[in-house]
């Protein structure tokens, strides 16, 4: 019986197919849909990684393929390792996807059923409040929204999140004429934002 030998641009596309499926496995597991991290498959492609870094690869089209290929595994590694180590330290916010999940199986946008059951989205939280605000749980939501999507969340805080919302809330108080405004977190086209709605 003969093996079959793939070329080089066949080894790249089922690359490119295995790191795909490695994404969404990641996200399983970050939602709590699958019971384990994917680790067998992330070796697979870290040896598919290294083995094509150390190949010399005369074909340029080839060599621009592995490297866009190389450039997104790295990228997902570093966004992975850093929600595992939020994860190892307790400080990551698993439930806030599975709402979110839950929500869009229930064919609500991502928060929509948070902010149903909290009331609308409250200014900044003043000294002594008693319950937790709800603009600390649409920060949540937002904050690992944009981390799954990959986007950078360092320069993210809940006083600069609160501030920007205060003046947004306000200018469409003006505009439409109502008493109240209220956020949900929704993602287009791979980029998280806050969609704001009268009532």
């Amino acid at each position: 019986m003969s093996m079959e030998v793939l070329t080089q641009d066949e080894e790249l596309k089922l690359l490119e197919i295995k790191l795909n499926q490695l994404k969404l496995d990641y996200e399983k597991y970050f939602i709590g849909t699958r019971p384990t991290e994917p680790a067998q498959l992330r070796s697979e492609i870290q040896k598919s990684v290294i083995k094509w870094s150390n190949t010399r690869i005369t074909n340029s089209a080839i060599r621009f393929k592995f490297n866009s290929l190389n450039g997104r595994y790295q990228a997902f590694k570093r966004q992975w390792d850093g929600v595992l180590r939020q994860i190892e330290a307790g400080t990551y916010k698993r439930h806030v996807f599975k709402a979110n999940l839950h929500d869009r199986e229930r064919g609500l946008a991502p928060g929509e059923s948070e902010l149903a059951a909290h009331g609308k989205l409250a200014g900044p939280a003043k000294a002594g409040d008693a319950a937790r605000p709800v603009g600390t749980d649409l920060f949540e939501s937002y904050r690992a929204a944009m981390q799954s999507a990959g986007q950078d969340t360092s320069g993210l805080s809940r006083a600069k999140l609160a501030a920007v919302l205060a003046k947004q809330e306000a200018e469409l108080k003006k505009k439409l004429g109502c008493e109240k405004v209220s956020f949900t977190v929704v993602v287009q086209d791979g980029k998280v934002k806050l969609k704001a709605a009268a009532g």
